[in-house]
This record gives structure tokens, C-alpha cells and sequence, in this order.
């Protein structure tokens, strides 16, 4: 168990890490504003910018929402020509979403904005500050994979 100053440290990273993410959801959302996709959607384009193509399932499962309603995500994007359904070449039964050019753009587009955001609210913070916080945050990021793979083993 950590000691008192250990947890109150812990307490403070928590709150300070909860703000942000708050403050960068609501940018985030007023960015969304000028494109064609809702949050949920900007979530799962991430996923298949970063991962690739992806069933139904599988997206289901990183974004954390159901089958069903991952459905009815899916069948939006596609109407706005953002993803599409492909047939797997190795097994015909499986069905992929597939990230087409216009998604790729509006997700890119949209990162850029939000980093463009990020510099902004960073303009007078060192650069070696910067680097420990981007150290310190992969460091935290690679920890909480890690635990994330022992809850599955």
C-alpha cells in the first residue's frame, strides 16, 4: 500500500489527469463541430487510422459499445462515404470496416486541430518540460498497457 505523501500525490496526479481530459473532450467536441462525425465515431476512425481495418467486433471492443450499436455507427459512416464493408480475402464469411480516403482525411484533419490546440495551451512551457511531460506520459502510458495485459493473463 502506498504511504500517506505516496497517495496523496496519487490523489493529485488522478484529479490534474481527470481536468485535462475533461478540457480536451470539450475541445475536442467543439472541433467535431465542423465535420461530418459524432465523438463515438471519431473514436472508432482513431482505431481504424491506427489498427487498420477491423470486424465489427473487434471495433465493438475497442470503442466499448455494443455489437448493435456499433451497427448503427458503422452504417452512418458508411453513408457519409467515410468507411466502407469489405469482404476478408482470406475468409469471405468475414466482414472488415474498411477507413476510405474521406475518413482518413477528416481524422487526420481533426488530430492536427487538436494538437494545433495542445501547442497553443503549451506556448510557454519549457522545452525541457515538455520532454519530461512527454517522457513521464509514455512512461505512464507503457505502465498501464502492462496492467491492462496482466488483468487478461
Amino acid at each position: 500500500m502506498a504511504n500517506t505523501n505516496e497517495s496523496e500525490q496519487i490523489a493529485d496526479i488522478e484529479k490534474e489527469l481527470r481536468f485535462i481530459s475533461g478540457i480536451i473532450k470539450q475541445k475536442g467536441r467543439e472541433i467535431l463541430n465542423n465535420y461530418p462525425i459524432t465523438t463515438p465515431q471519431f473514436i472508432a476512425l482513431q482505431f481504424l487510422l491506427e489498427d487498420g481495418d477491423l470486424t465489427l467486433g473487434e471495433l465493438s471492443k475497442k470503442i466499448n459499445l455494443a455489437f448493435s450499436t456499433t451497427t448503427d455507427l458503422v452504417d452512418r459512416m458508411e453513408k457519409n462515404d467515410i468507411v466502407e464493408r469489405v469482404k476478408d480475402t482470406k475468409d469471405r464469411r468475414v466482414v472488415r470496416i474498411h477507413l476510405l480516403e474521406r475518413g482518413k482525411v477528416i481524422i487526420r484533419e481533426v488530430i492536427e486541430k487538436r494538437q494545433q490546440y495542445l501547442g497553443e495551451v503549451l506556448t510557454n512551457v519549457k522545452e525541457e518540460d515538455m520532454g519530461q511531460l512527454s517522457r513521464l506520459l509514455h512512461i505512464m502510458h507503457q505502465e498501464m498497457k502492462q496492467a491492462k495485459e496482466n488483468v487478461k493473463l
